[in-house]
């Protein structure tokens, strides 16, 4: 998957990005619940390898149920 906001790598110049998923141990953890995690995605150049992003797809599943923002 191209990512929208990067049109080049800003370490070689390359024009591809490919998406990456770290996830198991690799995951994010919210601060006060080590059970509430979400898998780490990476924006990798295709060209040099370099991680030009790191992200995860779903934030609010990090914050307690009541904070999440209410779905309609």
């Amino acid at each position: 998957m191209r990512d929208k906001y990067v049109m080049n790598c800003p370490y070689c110049g390359g024009m591809e990005v490919i998406e990456a998923c770290q996830s198991g141990y690799g995951e994010v953890a919210a601060v006060d619940h080590v059970f509430r995690s979400v898998s780490l995605y990476h924006s990798v150049c295709r060209n040099c390898g370099s991680v030009i992003r790191s992200y995860v797809k779903e934030p609010e599943k990090l914050l307690k149920r009541k904070d999440r923002k209410s779905e309609f």
